[in-house]
């Protein structure tokens, strides 16, 4: 096959690359550079698309005596994660760029050029495992679970899939993967895992925030409506959050408080005990199929609520083009604008964003 290697300029998509040549694929290897602003070098292991990333990947296809290409995506970025990052957590939600990325730009506008251009496949350093069933070809959890990544791909399609290569998905433990790359001679062998928002590499997701859609004071209140501090902006806090409130008047329990709820038209975050944060139940109407689509509108599955979750045992109904979803046992801090992924076993079997969930302890 012609083989297109994306290369973050990361041990994973390095070795991916090298097992796709050793495979006996046509690869080509390619950068994609997301922002215009790439005069900084990474700091630490932060961030995953900078100057120093786009020299360690030509590095990497250079060893492995393949093409290597640099392709400027930044505005596509821009627009489709960075742009939608802004406006969810304006709208009170709590966004994954990550995923928004993955099915953006990686997977739709990478796969796109890539299927232009003759290519049969993009391949990723992803641990994730492709396997033909029954209803086609479907995507599940990796061998390795602390590095399974089968969340954020849950965004992909089935058509993605068919064009999607995944080497690594296979492979025991991040250690083995590290390994082969000093074998190699890869000079990434070592080089830390990125983390954190690609686009806020200091981490400061609040100052960043600030900066863009600007400061605005407005109350901090419990759940019978009582105020107990103030901030500078809605948008600077996510349900589940219990540091940097500052709140002037302490809880009459003496517990610590929790963000229950963001209210940006009001510019109004809710506060409450930690027992509050339990959801029962999670909805949404922006939903996907990794692959064959449910045969029943009633269904057993698993549900994962954030990359490293505990998946947890539900039941999801389908109805009035809404995915609904109520788990077994209630889940622990849930915002709008997360996304639910569905599992069946190690199957992934979709996706939806979250637009609406409910409380486990009613008010009073």
């Amino acid at each position: 096959m012609r083989i297109l290697a994306a290369m973050s300029g990361g041990v994973d998509s390095a070795v991916a690359a090298a097992r796709a040549v050793e495979a006996g694929h046509e690869v080509v290897g390619v950068h994609l550079a997301l922002s215009r602003a790439g005069g900084t070098l990474r700091t630490g292991s932060r961030g995953c698309c900078t100057i120093e990333d786009a020299m360690d990947a030509r590095r990497a296809a250079d060893k492995l005596g393949i093409p290597f290409y640099v392709w400027d995506f930044s505005e596509r970025f821009r627009e489709d994660v960075i742009a939608d990052f802004v406006s969810e957590y304006q709208a009170g939600r709590t966004p994954n760029p990550c995923m928004r990325c993955n099915e953006k730009i990686k997977f739709a506008a990478l796969l796109e050029r890539a299927i232009e251009l003759g290519f049969d496949a993009v391949c990723t350093g992803h641990y994730a495992n492709l396997v033909d069933g029954e209803g086609g070809l479907e995507l599940h959890r990796a061998a390795d679970n602390a590095k399974d990544q089968s969340y954020v791909l849950g965004v992909l399609t089935a058509e993605q899939l068919a064009h999607t290569y995944f080497p690594l998905g296979s492979t025991p433990t991040k250690a083995l993967v590290r390994a082969e790359a000093a074998e190699r001679g890869l000079t990434v062998a070592q080089k830390p895992d990125s983390h954190d928002i690609c686009f806020i590499p200091d981490g400061d997701t609040k100052g960043w925030l600030a900066e863009k859609v600007g400061t605005a004071t407005g109350d901090i209140v419990d759940r019978e409506g009582n105020v107990v501090g103030s901030h500078e902006g809605a948008h600077a806090y996510t349900v589940g959050q219990r540091r940097g409130l500052h709140l002037g008047i302490p809880a009459a329990d003496g517990k610590p408080r929790f963000v229950l709820e963001v209210r940006p038209v009001s510019n109004t975050v809710i506060v409450g005990p930690k027992e509050a944060l339990a959801t029962a139940l999670i909805e949404g109407a922006r939903y996907s199929w990794a692959g064959a689509a449910p045969v029943e509108s009633e269904f057993r599955c698993h549900v994962q609520i954030r990359a490293h979750a505990e998946p947890v045992p539900a039941l999801a109904v389908l109805s009035d083009g809404a995915v609904t979803v109520t788990p077994d046992e209630p889940l622990d801090g849930v915002a709008p604008g997360q996304t639910a992924v569905l599992y069946l076993g190690t199957r992934v079997l979709g996706q939806f964003t979250i637009d609406r969930t409910e409380s486990a302890v009613p008010v009073g």
